[in-house]
């Protein structure tokens, strides 16, 4: 028996996607929710379970096709019938595959039957590891390509390669298996350079790169759109002295108790903005245009931007405003290290009710933000730099060297007035001027 496993719709009405990365080869043989390949949707890169146990027949779509919802990227054959590899008719040059172990994600959702496959079965989420694909030993001939022949290579370094114009015959490996990665490409790119970029449409030869628009990218930029343009944006900020802050951040980092956590200035900052939400409670609501309604929102789905390789990305912290200064920072920690891989689950990307950008890494003093759809503010921290400053009063006034930093805070107009915008960062600031305030929210 043979099964197409089709492009499924892994969440919010998903229509197409991108292959990225397939996980698999012709002649593998695969369980139920072992991973096949990677996908990159509006949201996110996520991987692909396998709804079917057998042997992999055929792989149907090439790595950089858009597929739409539906369309049939893989087909899986009984796993007792003899493999589907045709043997050529004069012996190449073989090189061994070795036996490679793949992770899968923790089930989200429970399979029925995980011997049943004549149809598909429930595929798990996306979370930690614990099975492995079981590819068995086989030979296969050097694949040919353009940008190198003889050498092995994952589809995706093979594709950025002949992008690149680098010969895959002089890239060295770092797998022990000799598996040639796109992680290899960048030292020869730097190294050599070789690295001569073209794409379908570029005409300019290595003056010009061009990018598809599409995936989490083209998402992104539409929200943008639509946000700046049917938001009545309005931002103010304030520069004040953190120095303070910035010893609570040195305290909190010898701690036992934050052992475990990356402990930095925008803890704080997100502490401090769950706090003054309770004097402001209409920052965290929303105008609900259809229904003619302002939605306070009794919860804090706390987003924080995350610049990723793949464009622009807001995870959020659900119920963040219920969670201790650890949980809190340790749910951070968490959400932008996987946001940096680009592999965010959807569901972790909505449902947010406001959100930082943390642009103080970048050098930065300070911007406006363009507010995140669906919510109705975003505050914006910039660079802490040491800066002379006027400290004490009257007699006592003095200049001394203080860590300032600027913060900004854009606010949909239309429901939230400038005394409501100005009163929420001036209670943000005071708290993250001074920590010990915190004890009067």
């Amino acid at each position: 028996m043979v099964n197409e496993f089709k492009l499924p719709d892994v969440g919010e009405g998903l229509t197409e996607a991108e292959i990225v990365e397939w996980h698999v080869a012709v002649g593998d043989v695969i369980k139920v929710n072992d991973p096949v390949c990677d996908i990159e949707t509006a949201k996110s890169v996520v991987e692909l379970p396998s709804p079917y146990a057998g042997v992999v027949q055929e792989l149907l779509v090439e790595v950089g096709a858009e597929v739409q919802v539906g369309t049939p990227i893989i087909r899986i054959g009984d796993a007792l019938a003899d493999s589907p590899v045709a043997e050529p008719d004069e012996p190449p040059a073989e090189e061994s595959v070795p036996d490679a172990e793949r992770s899968v994600s923790d089930a989200e959702r429970s399979v029925s039957d995980p011997d049943e496959h004549e149809k598909p079965l429930t595929l798990v989420g996306y979370g930690s590891k614990e099975d492995a694909v079981v590819r068995r030993n086989r030979t296969v001939s050097a694949p040919a390509a353009a940008a190198g022949t003889g050498v092995l290579a994952k589809p995706t370094a093979r594709k950025a390669a002949r992008d690149r114009g680098i010969d895959l015959s002089s890239v060295t490996p770092a797998r022990a298996d000799g598996v040639i990665t796109t992680t290899d490409l960048d030292s020869v790119g730097s190294d050599t350079g070789s690295f001569v970029p073209q794409t379908s449409g570029s005409t300019s030869g290595d003056r010009e790169r061009r990018e598809p628009i599409k995936g989490l990218r083209k998402q992104m930029g539409q929200a943008m759109v639509d946000s700046a343009f049917t938001l009545p944006h309005v931002t103010i900020w304030t520069t004040i002295d953190v120095t303070r802050t910035s010893e609570l951040v040195a305290t909190l980092k010898t701690d036992r108790d934050f052992a475990e956590v990356r402990v930095s200035p925008l803890l704080v900052v997100a502490k401090a903005t769950l706090l003054a939400m309770r004097r402001t409670p209409i920052i965290n609501s929303w105008w609900d245009e259809a229904a003619q309604e302002i939605v306070f929102k009794e919860y804090v789905n706390l987003g924080i931007a995350a610049a990723t390789p793949r464009g622009l990305q807001v995870p959020n912290v659900k119920g963040a405003d219920r969670m201790s200064l650890v949980e809190l920072g340790t749910a951070i920690n968490e959400l932008t290290a996987t946001a940096r891989t680009g592999k965010t689950p959807p569901a972790d990307q909505t449902g947010g009710t406001f959100t930082i950008t943390n642009i103080g890494p970048f050098g930065i003093d300070g911007g406006a933000p363009i507010i995140n759809p669906g919510e109705s503010a975003i505050l914006s921290v910039g660079a802490i730099k040491r800066q002379p400053w006027i400290v004490g009063a009257g007699d006592d006034e003095r200049i001394e060297p203080r860590d300032v930093c600027t913060l900004a805070l854009s606010f949909d107009h239309r429901h939230i007035d400038g005394e409501a915008g100005s009163r929420f960062l001036a209670d943000v600031a005071r708290i993250v001027g001074d920590p010990s305030t915190a004890l009067l929210f």
